[in-house]
């Protein structure tokens, strides 16, 4: 990679399926190497979930690319001893065990940190390191559920509706964890202090919920699902079926966007209806509906393409990758025979690549071992006792 960021960090990757994966993965493109740590059962079972080529699914190469390999049996006292070994010149350390694990197997925050004061330790769970639910089983759906997210999600007099963009899961365990290894690592560098960042999956959910946070403490209570300003309460502000049953995204919310938009569509009258409520909302939604209905949606994608009002088609996601904005942008590249997403952030001075594909367990066991100082029969000796 040409200009990484994180070039030089050492990251050691006790994660596997998608939060962690996928926040080592952000850390792996900015430059980080990344060693991914599997056990010799099934490893990262996010192989086998889908179809790929050569038995690997299209998920498991797309979070795990620009990472090397390592198996190592950390159950063990020699595998703990070759991982406390890595540790002592790592940077940053990712697992996502529930509370306890790590420090049943030895390699906890407080053991690393006896080794390595400058350590950065991320545990990634659900429920974070303490309170009641601190052992709980859970995913995504019960995260969302326990944060007040789940109930807010739908349309009025529908349930509550399953959102297909892991917000717990990629919002938390992902983004939420690389923000605070990111804090800690700049933090480290300057002090030569690391620190233990405890990421809870539901925390970083509840403290992104803010609409219905605002409103329970400004408007005396919570609107009904699909009722709020942005969830159906505002008619300038909705999904509206076109004539092919395809739709658009309708939001000309601010009174300048809706000025223009009831200027382009003829209707100059509907100006003074701009932010109604209640009864009067969902009359003008209807109006709007029927509007909508009598065109298909690429007719309305060409009417509205050179009108600033914030009216966009609604895209399925292989649409999206062929709009002319995400390729200018250079959104999706191929690599390790899939089409991946490309890093969704821009970097001066960093021109994105994928310089190793995602490694097969263990692939890069022996190399890692001489670079902390192993030496050849030492390796010989641990691949024989199946530690690596």
């Amino acid at each position: 990679m040409s200009g990484g960021p994180l070039r030089g960090v050492r990251v050691l990757d006790l994660t596997r399926l998608l939060p962690g994966p996928v926040a080592t993965l952000h850390l792996a493109d900015m430059g980080a190497d990344v060693i991914k740590i599997e056990d010799h059962g099934v490893g990262d079972y996010a192989r086998t979930l889908g179809d790929g080529p050569d038995g690997v699914s299209v998920f498991y190469r797309s979070v795990n690319r620009n990472k090397r390999g390592l198996r190592l049996d950390l159950k063990r006292a020699p595998g703990r001893e070759v991982f406390l070994r890595l540790a002592r010149a790592a940077d940053i350390v990712v697992e996502s065990f529930r509370p306890g694990v790590s420090r049943k197997l030895g390699i906890d925050y407080e053991t690393l940190r006896a080794i390595n004061p400058g350590i950065v330790y991320c545990a990634i769970t659900g429920y974070g390191q303490t309170g009641p639910l601190a052992r709980a089983a859970g995913h995504d759906l019960n995260y969302i559920g326990l944060a007040g997210v789940l109930d807010q999600i739908g349309v009025d007099g529908g349930q509550p509706a399953i959102p297909n963009l892991q917000i717990g899961d990629l919002l938390g365990g992902a983004m939420t964890a690389v923000m605070g290894i990111l804090a800690a690592l700049f933090d480290a560098q300057r002090s030569g202090q690391g620190r233990l960042v405890d990421v809870a999956m539901s925390e970083a959910v509840l403290a992104h919920n803010l609409f219905p946070f605002f409103a329970l403490q400004s408007a005396g209570g919570l609107p009904q699902r699909g009722a709020d300003l942005l969830s159906g309460g505002d008619a300038g502000y909705g999904v509206y079926a076109t004539a092919d049953g395809r739709h658009m995204a309708v939001a000309p919310l601010e009174a300048k966007f809706w000025d223009v938009f009831c200027e382009a569509l003829g209707r100059p009258e509907w100006k003074t209806r701009h932010a109604a409520r209640g009864a009067a909302a969902v009359a003008l939604r209807r109006e709007l509906e029927d509007l909508f209905a009598g065109r298909t949606q690429a007719e309305w994608r060409d009417f509205f393409a050179d009108v600033d009002c914030c009216v966009t088609p609604v895209l399925a996601v292989g649409e999206a990758l062929e709009h002319p904005q995400f390729v200018a942008r250079a959104m999706a590249v191929h690599a390790d025979g899939v089409m991946q997403y490309a890093p969704p952030l821009k970097l001066s001075g960093w021109v994105f690549a994928v310089d190793r594909v995602a490694p097969a367990p263990g692939e890069h066991s022996e190399e890692l071992l001489r670079e902390v100082g192993f030496t050849e029969d030492e390796i010989v000796t641990l691949r024989q006792t199946a530690i690596i």
